[in-house]
């Protein structure tokens, strides 16, 4: 439905850039607390790239900084070559019409039905006709394994069925850049399995650059290109999935094998648990 990326950031014959996304030495805070703290990835073109690390690292908040929806406190981030936090309004709304977002819960509207959520993309940024409409959405419908769903409401799908309208939608624009919130979140093993393989084959097929953010270490490791782990506000390893599992980093081992012991700790810092209990102060 848009062109595809390749403006300004792509060398003069038109031949694009490597990587889709670049982002250098982005600083962030919030209330005086720090969440990125010189952070650098980059997200290669026709690639699955996957965020990911322990709660509380900011994997959300890159998206957010990466989509314009907050600016970072310092740095850059490139989107095609174009630095997202030094875009006008309109620039930035077209911008956003070449990428496609699965959020965590799929965010369907819940007072329109299937076709009509797949439809609203298509309503809002385009003038198409609706005989045109009506074959994009029972076409990406179609993809997702759902075009005999078109006419249920989001009230009567399971969690594994909405994720899969979602992420009809958000492919409804012909995308180039599809990023995922957590998209295996709550999902019995069926619907974990499908979804895996819709990302991995929509990507390919397509030819589409996808960005995961997840805390699904094994599901991700079988669709990933390369992985990145937060900590600390930094990028602490990168690389293929599996082989982040003998890194010598001792959090992104402890991170990649689920270990309850490790750099990561369980309880939240506190004052001495004895000392508070006999003092009786909170």
């Amino acid at each position: 439905m848009t062109a595809p990326f390749g403006g300004r950031g792509s060398p003069s014959d038109g031949t694009p850039v490597d990587n889709l996304v670049e982002i250098s030495d982005v600083h962030y805070s919030v209330g005086g607390r720090s969440i990125f703290s010189g952070l650098d990835i980059t997200i290669p073109r026709g690639r699955i790239t996957a965020i990911m690390g322990p709660s509380g690292t900011g994997k959300t908040t890159l998206l957010r900084l990466m989509t314009g929806q907050i600016r970072p406190n310092r740095g850059h981030i490139l989107v095609d070559g174009q630095d997202v936090s030094r875009l006008s309004t309109s620039e930035l709304y077209r911008l956003r019409r070449r990428m496609g977002m699965l959020f965590q819960n799929g965010a369907l509207l819940t007072d329109i039905d299937v076709f009509e959520n797949v439809a609203f993309p298509l309503r809002e940024h385009t003038r198409l006709p609706e005989s045109i409409i009506r074959n994009i959405v029972l076409t990406k419908l179609q993809a997702v394994g759902l075009r005999g769903a078109w006419s249920l409401y989001p009230s009567e799908l399971s969690g594994g069925m909405g994720r899969r309208v979602a992420l009809a939608r958000a492919m409804a624009m012909d995308p180039d850049l599809l990023i995922y919130d957590e998209p295996f979140a709550g999902l019995d093993p069926i619907s974990l399995g499908v979804i895996l393989r819709l990302v991995k084959q929509t990507n390919d097929a397509l030819g589409l650059t996808s960005i995961v953010v997840s805390h699904d270490v094994d599901e991700i490791a079988t669709i990933a290109d390369i992985s990145y782990i937060l900590s600390a506000g930094k990028v602490v390893a990168s690389g293929a999935p599996m082989a982040l599992k003998d890194s010598n980093s001792e959090l992104v081992r402890q991170f990649m094998n689920g270990l309850p012991d490790g750099p990561v700790a369980f309880h939240y810092p506190a004052p001495d648990y004895r000392e508070q209990l006999l003092s009786g102060d909170d």
